[in-house]
């Protein structure tokens, strides 16, 4: 008796597995994804943090790919400038060539708030809206089946002035991104209904009251500032975006 209950419980174990499905996931965005600063931006960056999490939250294996890119903005992600895309459809293709769903999970918006320095910087509340549009549009004629996850961008001292200009207007400048996120999923929501979500909306409150201890200060023009996450700040940057994706998650991929 005990033997079959035994091979029972194997058998269920062995049934639920096999029918769990992997979590593939690219993450797009700027130095803050690519883990700058970090000593180990490999393991420590914010998407290989939220993999770790993820890992622990699903059933299936998860498999990340890293796309962030310091001092990118919206622009260098656009597929007609043919920079940053290729690079996002070669880890993507790499990952959909595998079982299991493709996820983008995107935050972009930093650069794009500065008052000069990156590429197209400033830009527009509207223009974000379109580039953004323009990136995930893209992705999903791609990757028909794939789920897009839109984090929102992480708060930055008022005084951050590295090699391009910041400061509070262009902090304020960033918060105007927010709603936009919010039209987009409401538009995705009526043509693609279920692919496209918002992600994160814990972060920016986050760090603003914890960047003492979960920012790095650096040495700007206008002072010391804060702008990227320390190991500390990458891991917890990485919970709330793991957190995020695991909401958008269909419920059989969960344990």
């Amino acid at each position: 008796m005990k033997k079959r209950i035994l091979f029972l419980t194997c058998l269920c174990l062995s049934m639920c597995y096999a029918g769990a499905q992997d979590l593939h996931v690219v993450f797009i965005g700027n130095s803050i994804t690519q883990g700058v600063q970090l000593k180990d931006a490999k393991t420590e960056a914010p998407p290989a943090q939220a993999a770790l999490f993820l890992q622990e939250q699903v059933k299936g294996t998860v498999e990340f790919r890293n796309c962030g890119r310091s001092g990118r903005t919206t622009l260098n992600f656009l597929p007609v400038t043919d920079t940053e895309f290729p690079k996002v459809l070669a880890a993507a293709d790499e990952l959909a060539a595998k079982k299991g769903v493709l996820l983008f999970s995107m935050m972009l918006g930093t650069n794009d708030s500065a008052v000069r320095g990156p590429l197209g910087a400033p830009v527009h509340p509207v223009s974000y809206y379109t580039n953004m549009q323009a990136i995930i549009d893209a992705l999903l004629a791609r990757y028909p089946k794939a789920l897009v996850v839109l984090q929102r961008p992480t708060w930055y001292s008022p005084n951050t002035y590295n090699s391009s200009t910041y400061l509070a207007e262009g902090l304020k400048r960033l918060q105007s991104y927010l709603p936009m996120l919010d039209k987009l999923v409401e538009n995705y929501a009526r043509k693609c209904p279920g692919q496209v979500f918002l992600g994160d909306t814990l972060a920016f409150d986050y760090f603003k009251e914890h960047h003492l201890t979960h920012l790095i200060p650096e040495s700007g023009q206008a002072g010391t500032f804060y702008l990227h996450p320390n190991k500390t700040g990458a891991k917890e940057l990485g919970r709330f975006w793991a957190e995020a994706i695991l909401r958008c998650l269909p419920d059989k991929m969960k344990k």
